[in-house]
């Protein structure tokens, strides 16, 4: 498996496995297509990443900027992260998550919010800190990962493509 860097010609694949990873998700308005697009098309997608296997493109995850409400700077939200049901738990997920941390830790962030389930994203170190609120979202839900001691207060938003609804 590789882990890349998008390129234009990769836009329809990742529509396509972000199609197919939501498809059933109890908890999606199947617009994830459509906020990867309006993200690239802000010029917003800080990172965005494709897992490659035998040349077809079976990962997808999306890093863009978040705004702080305490004027904290340099943090990341992901999302969406999607994989190909059948390539599904096995590995491919941890594997974009880390690396785009990793890419978020070189360019010189300060840490990574989500939405996302909680039993899953734990084990990467996220985790709910009641100090920072995403207005909408359950808190349970909402978790972030400090690549520092300094944990920002009040609220969060995320980027206006994450509104796209075609």
């Amino acid at each position: 498996m590789i882990i890349r860097k998008e390129t234009p010609a990769d836009f329809d694949a990742i529509s396509e496995v972000s199609i197919a990873a939501f498809k059933d998700h109890p908890f999606s308005f199947h617009t994830e297509q459509f906020i990867i697009n309006a993200l690239r098309n802000a010029g917003a997608l800080t990172l965005s990443l494709v897992a490659e296997l035998d040349g077809r493109v079976v990962g997808h995850a999306a890093f863009s900027p978040v705004t702080m409400s305490d004027g904290t700077t340099g943090w990341y939200g992901l999302g969406p992260i999607s994989v190909l049901p059948d390539y599904q738990q096995q590995g491919i997920g941890k594997a974009l998550l880390n690396e785009g941390l990793s890419q978020l830790k070189a360019l010189g962030g300060q840490g990574c919010a989500l939405v996302g389930e909680p039993a899953y994203y734990q084990r990467f170190g996220f985790k709910n800190y009641p100090e920072l609120v995403h207005e909408g979202i359950p808190q349970e839900y909402f978790m972030i990962l400090p690549f520092s001691e300094k944990i920002p207060q009040g609220f969060i938003a995320f980027h206006e493509g994450f509104k796209a609804t075609s």
